[in-house]
C-alpha cells in the first residue's frame, strides 16, 4: 500500500520529537544575574563564609533568589542586574581583598530538567555578554631563558673538553660572546661545538672571540610553538575552571584573542588567565650557608631563592626539571591529613628524575614555585610589565630512587594545594602573557542582539508560513508545521551538543535554514502538482512527488552542507558559528521536509480514496 507508514515509524518519530522538545525547553527559562565568590590563593570558601555572605546581603536588604556552595565556590542568584550590581558592591567592600567577587550569569532551569541533563544553548559573546581579551605572548622571556640555557650548556661543553675561555656573556639578539686567550683555542672551540648545536651559528670575530647566534628559523619555530602551546594550555585552564564555551584563537604572530561569554568581572578573568604558574626542581647547595648569603659570597653556579617565610636558600642554577614534563597533578591528603600534590611526569621527565635521584642520594632537592605577576607598571608601549615571583615551597632529602611519580608536600592549606594541582594539570604557560586590550560587554547589549535576532527569525518564519499557506493551502500548512518542528530540532540539538555556541551569525544561519526548508517543500509540492496535471491518481501523485523530489533535495542540500563544512574548517569565530548552525539546520530540514511532512500526509491521506486534495 502506497502512502502508508507503520505504527512503529510514527512511534519513533514521536519519541524523536519529544526528546528534541525536552532539550529545547531549557532555552525559554533564560539566565539569572549571579555573583560567584571564590577565595584567592590559600583562602578556602566554606559554610562559615556562606553564612557571612548571607548575613551581609540581608543586612543591606538585598533580596537573594538563591545562594549555594559547591566545590569551594559560592553562587548567589538575583532577580535583576541592578540588584546584582548592588550586591557586588556590598560584598567587595565587606569581604576585603581575600575573596574574588565575580559577576556572572547562571541558567535558571528547574531542578528536574537539570537532572535530565537539560541545558540552554551556549550563547556567544555577542549575545550573552562577557569579556574580550587581546593577549600578547611574551616571546622575549622564553628566548632569554633559551639564551641562559645555551650559556650553561656551552660552559659545560667547554669544561668537558678542557678548552679554557676568558669570559662568556650575553649579547644582543639572544646571542652569546665567548672570549678566548688566542685564535687556536677559539678555532678549536668552534670545531668542537658546531657539530653539537645544529640550531646555532658560530662565527669567529677578531681571531679570539666566538659569536654564537640562534638561527632565524629556530626563533620562528619557538615563537609558533609558544603561541600554539599557550592556546592549548589556556583552553585547558579555562575549561577546568568552569568557564563555558570560551573562544581562544591566534591573531598574528604573537597575539591571542580570548572571549569569555557570561563572565562580567575582568579581575576574575585575569585570575584565571594570568596564572603563569609552574614548578622547577633544583639541587640545594649545602656547601654554602646563611653566612655566605649575608656577605654576598654566592658562587657563579648558584643563586639565592626564598621560602614563603622569607628564609634564604642557596640553589644551583641548573634546573633539574621544569613543569613542562608534568602530565598530571592530583590534590590529596597525606597519611596525617596534610595537603599534598601527587605529580606524574612524562617519559622524558621520568627518565631525568630517575637518573638524578639515583646519582644524588642523600642530597637536598628544592621545589620552586614560579609565577609571573603583573607589576602594575607599563613599558613605553603601554604594555604591562611582568615580574617573576619565585618561592621555595618544599625542600626534601633524596632518600630513595623515584622516577615519574612523586609527591609535593609543605603546602600551606587545602585550597592552595587544590589550586596548584589544577594549574599544573592544565599546564604551565610556555611563555608569560601580557593583556594588551580588554573589553567588557554587558548582558544588556547581548539581550538587545537576542531580541533583534528573534524578531528577524520570527519575521522570516511568519513570511514563509504565510507564503506556503496562501500558495499551497493544506499542504502549505503541513509544510509550515514541519518548519516549526525543524526549529525545535535545531534548538534541541544545539542545546545538547557540547562545544556548539549560538552567535548572531548563527541566528542568520537559522533564518537561512527557513528558506532552505521551504525550498524543499516547494519542490515536493510542485512535483505532486505536476503528477496530478499528468493525469495520475492522487495517491500515485503524492508518492511520485516525494520520490522524484528526493534526489533534487538531496543534491542541493548536500552541496550546501559541504560548503558549510569547508567554512567551518577554514573559518574562525563568527564564521564557524554560522557554519555550525547552518549545517545542523540543513540536516534537520531534510528530515522534517522529507520524512516529517510525509508522515503527516500519509496520516491524512494514506490508505483512503480521495478525489480532491488541497494543494
Amino acid at each position: 500500500m502506497i502512502n502508508y507508514y507503520s505504527s512503529w515509524k510514527y512511534f519513533i518519530l514521536i519519541i524523536i520529537l519529544f526528546i528534541a522538545t525536552l532539550y529545547a525547553i531549557p532555552n525559554i527559562y533564560g539566565e539569572d544575574p549571579a555573583i560567584q565568590i571564590t577565595g584567592i590563593r590559600g583562602i578556602s570558601v566554606d559554610k562559615k563564609i556562606l553564612d557571612k555572605i548571607f548575613n551581609i546581603l540581608n543586612k543591606e536588604n538585598i533580596k537573594i533568589k538563591s545562594i549555594t556552595l559547591d566545590n569551594g565556590v559560592i553562587l548567589a542568584r538575583f532577580n535583576n542586574v541592578d540588584i546584582q550590581l548592588h550586591a557586588s558592591e556590598s560584598l567587595v567592600s565587606n569581604l576585603g581583598n581575600k575573596f574574588i567577587v565575580a559577576l556572572n550569569l547562571a541558567p535558571s532551569i528547574p531542578n528536574w530538567l537539570n537532572a535530565l541533563g537539560g541545558k540552554p544553548m551556549k550563547l556567544g559573546l555577542d549575545l550573552r555578554g562577557g569579556i574580550y581579551f587581546l593577549i600578547e605572548v611574551d616571546i622575549e622571556t622564553i628566548l632569554s631563558k633559551l639564551q641562559e640555557q645555551n650559556i650553561n650548556n656551552l660552559r659545560s661543553n667547554l669544561r668537558e673538553k678542557f678548552i679554557p675561555y676568558l669570559t662568556i656573556h650575553k649579547i644582543n639578539n639572544y646571542g652569546i660572546e665567548v672570549r678566548f686567550n688566542n685564535k687556536n683555542l677559539c678555532m678549536e672551540a668552534k670545531s668542537y661545538l658546531t657539530p653539537i648545536y645544529h640550531d646555532l651559528v658560530f662565527t669567529i670575530l677578531n681571531k679570539n672571540i666566538l659569536i654564537v647566534i640562534i638561527k632565524d628559523k629556530v626563533i620562528s619555530k619557538i615563537r609558533n610553538y609558544a603561541v600554539l602551546q599557550n592556546i592549548n594550555i589556556i583552553n585547558n585552564r579555562i575549561n577546568q575552571l568552569g568557564v563555558t564555551e570560551p573562544l581562544v584563537q591566534r591573531q598574528g604572530n604573537n597575539h591571542i584573542i580570548i572571549e569569555l561569554p557570561g563572565i562580567q568581572d575582568t579581575v576574575r578573568a585575569k585570575e584565571i588567565l594570568g596564572a603563569t604558574s609552574t614548578l622547577e626542581f633544583s639541587l640545594v647547595n649545602i656547601n654554602r650557608n646563611n653566612t655566605f648569603v649575608k656577605y654576598g659570597y654566592i658562587p657563579n653556579d648558584s643563586e639565592i631563592k626564598y621560602t614563603r617565610d622569607n628564609k634564604p636558600v642557596i640553589l644551583y642554577k641548573d634546573v633539574i626539571l621544569t613543569g613542562d614534563h608534568i602530565t598530571n597533578a592530583i590534590f590529596n591528603l597525606d597519611e596525617i591529613g596534610n595537603p599534598q600534590v601527587s605529580i606524574s611526569l612524562d617519559n622524558i621527565g621520568g627518565s631525568i628524575m630517575s637518573n638524578f635521584t639515583r646519582d644524588n642520594q642523600g642530597k637536598l632537592i628544592a621545589t620552586l614555585f614560579v609565577e609571573y605577576k603583573d607589576s602594575g607598571q607599563k613599558d613605553i608601549n603601554g604594555h604591562a610589565i611582568l615580574v617573576k615571583d619565585e618561592k621555595v615551597i618544599n625542600i626534601a632529602k633524596i632518600s630513595n630512587h623515584f622516577s615519574n611519580k612523586f609527591r609535593i608536600t609543605g603546602i600551606n592549606n587545602i585550597t592552595e594545594a587544590r589550586q596548584l594541582s589544577l594549574l599544573l594539570r592544565s599546564g604551565s604557560l610556555i611563555a608569560p602573557i601580557k593583556i594588551v586590550e580588554e573589553r567588557t560587554i554587558g548582558p544588556t547589549l547581548g539581550l538587545q542582539n537576542i531580541k533583534q535576532g528573534i524578531k528577524a527569525s520570527l519575521a522570516g518564519f511568519l513570511v514563509s508560513i504565510l507564503f506556503m499557506i496562501i500558495y499551497y493551502r493544506k499542504f502549505g500548512l503541513i509544510a509550515s508545521f514541519a518548519l516549526l518542528i525543524n526549529l525545535i530540532f535545531i534548538v534541541g540539538i544545539m542545546s545538547l551538543l557540547p562545544g556548539v555556541t549560538l552567535t548572531m551569525p548563527g541566528i542568520a544561519g537559522i533564518v537561512l535554514i527557513f528558506a532552505i526548508a521551504i525550498d524543499a517543500n516547494v519542490l515536493i509540492n510542485e512535483r505532486i502538482k505536476e503528477e496530478l496535471n499528468n493525469g495520475r491518481s492522487i495517491q500515485r501523485s503524492i508518492n511520485e512527488g516525494y520520490k522524484r523530489a528526493f534526489s533534487s533535495i538531496l543534491d542541493s542540500n548536500l552541496i550546501t552542507l559541504i560548503t558549510t563544512i569547508i567554512l567551518y574548517m577554514i573559518g574562525t569565530g563568527s564564521i564557524k558559528g554560522f557554519a555550525v548552525t547552518t549545517g545542523i539546520g540543513i540536516i534537520t530540514s531534510m528530515f522534517t521536509a522529507i520524512i516529517g511532512t510525509r508522515a503527516i500526509v500519509n496520516l491524512l491521506y494514506g490508505g483512503k480514496y480521495i478525489n480532491k486534495i488541497s494543494i
